[in-house]
């Protein structure tokens, strides 16, 4: 099948974008832009995730409803998407009555048929943080390892989950390969944790104590949890609750792209609500790390958010997704500072990239040379040729830095065979230098254009009009 379907974590909006979640609609983006270059119909989706406690005591305080409250964040999602070049089809949020609100209902009956949802009294530590119920061995002096406070004991009686009855079928779709956890060190965790006694999950609250959200089925007393919520985002957008043609040509996902906090949401409870309603697995669960400041953690307190939005406006869409692509291993922490960001861009956009496409433009407008189909020499056309297919094996990979890299080796190449050859100064072979160097150029912006499209499309412009502009001023 020609299809391929991917999707972000839907962002929780209890407040403003940060550069993590930039993060992961980049690293997303390039898959997308790869597999519709591959020549597949892509589905894209990401979205925003609008219920939940810190959201109705977050909108209480600005004094704002819940619903004001998470328009305005979405919003802003929006113009962040836009901003970065996103090239999303699909935006879901999950306060959305129609699609969203009766997919997930549908959801929750289907579980219930099967016998797969039943309600007890429960007493257990809450952390409002995660908005997840928290095991004993799963805090360190008894407080949560991400937010380094105390849960709060809640004592309730809930509607559960049978997690435990598919846990065994979990753990074997992922030894098998049907589900592909990427990195291989998630993988090995998962797998660990399944090893354990698998609890069931608690998948309502009471509604007096979690009052915004979307209502149990036949039992107004209790709000839908964040896992049959906000996890079923990746089917109901597709038309889950009308079983849509879009949904049953689209489905399974072919990739899940979402950060380590929420991986084993995502490759353990989200596998054991699709074995209960007998659809299929998703194909690939890609894990990130997450983005710390100068070597810390992000916080309002140290003062050292990065917003996204002033980074773009500052240097520009195309030079913020290079320095998230090149400088983050994708499946690993990443750090950002202004210093590395200047670096990586005076050295690998401005005096790189920039710089020869600049030489390159002028020396074709100077010797009047055309737009150059084939090169004239066969060592730039094998070495064009190794550049393109070990690109597209690491992308096939999630690989982002090691595929720009990669591809910076090709401007290296490029500045080596200008310096050797020497084209500014009078020579028989001119023409056919700058004709391998034009070649190089069309090359470069088709390699880069899932990564950098704003820029793959401003080389292909130069390329046609001879005009020369620079694409990246350096940086002060």
């Amino acid at each position: 099948m020609n299809k391929f379907y991917i999707t972000t974590s839907i962002v929780y909006v209890n407040g403003p974008p940060h550069i993590g979640f930039a993060l992961e609609l980049i690293q997303a983006d390039v898959i997308a832009r790869f597999n519709r270059y591959l020549g597949k119909d892509v589905q894209f989706l990401t979205g925003t995730d609008e219920h939940g406690l810190k959201i109705y005591r977050k909108a209480k305080e600005k004094g704002k409803t819940p619903q004001e409250f998470v328009n305005e964040m979405s919003f802003q999602y929006r113009v962040l998407i836009e901003k970065l070049n996103i090239s999303n089809n699909l935006f879901i949020r999950t306060t959305d009555k129609d699609i969203h609100l009766e997919g997930v209902q549908k959801v929750w009956r289907k579980l219930q048929e099967n016998g797969d949802i039943y309600k007890k009294k429960y007493k257990g530590c809450y952390c409002s943080g995660c908005e997840e119920f928290k095991r004993e061995k799963e805090l360190v002096d008894g407080k949560c390892l991400d937010h380094d406070k105390k849960p709060e004991l809640i004592e309730e009686e809930n509607y559960f989950f049978r997690l435990s009855k598919y846990s065994g079928k979990i753990k074997e779709a992922i030894e098998k390969g049907k589900i592909e956890i990427i990195p291989e060190s998630r993988k090995n965790e998962t797998l660990r944790f399944l090893e354990e006694e698998v609890e069931d999950i608690s998948v309502s609250r009471l509604r007096k104590n979690l009052p915004w959200g979307i209502s149990v089925p036949g039992d107004e007393d209790q709000t839908i949890y964040v896992w049959v919520d906000a996890l079923s985002n990746y089917i109901t957008s597709l038309g889950y609750k009308d079983e849509r043609e879009e949904f049953q040509k689209y489905w399974p996902a072919d990739v899940h792209c979402v950060g380590k906090d929420i991986s084993r949401f995502h490759c353990v409870i989200w596998p054991g609500i699709l074995f209960s309603l007998g659809l299929e697995l998703p194909k690939k669960i890609f894990i990130h790390g997450f983005m710390t400041v100068e070597g810390k953690k992000m916080s309002k307190s140290l003062g050292n958010v990065v917003d996204p939005f002033e980074l773009v406006e500052k240097y520009g869409t195309d030079a913020v997704r290079y320095y998230f692509l090149r400088e983050v291993p994708a499946t690993r922490d990443g750090d950002f500072s202004k210093e590395k960001f200047k670096e990586r861009y005076n050295a690998d956009l401005a005096d790189g990239l920039g710089n020869l496409v600049s030489r390159t433009i002028a020396l074709a407008g100077k010797y009047k040379v055309g737009e150059s189909g084939e090169p004239t020499d066969k060592d730039i056309e094998k070495k064009v040729g190794e550049t393109k297919r070990e690109k597209e094996n690491l992308l096939e990979e999630f690989k982002f830095n090691e595929a720009l890299g990669s591809v910076w080796e090709l401007i290296h190449f490029a500045d080596r065979y200008v310096e050797e050859k020497k084209p500014w100064e009078k020579r028989e072979e001119n023409e056919s230098v700058v004709k391998n160097l034009l070649y190089i150029l069309a090359s470069l912006s088709e390699m880069l254009s899932p990564f950098l499209p704003e820029t793959a499309e401003k080389i292909k412009n130069q390329l046609q009009n001879k005009e020369k502009s620079p694409l990246f001023p350096k940086l002060k």
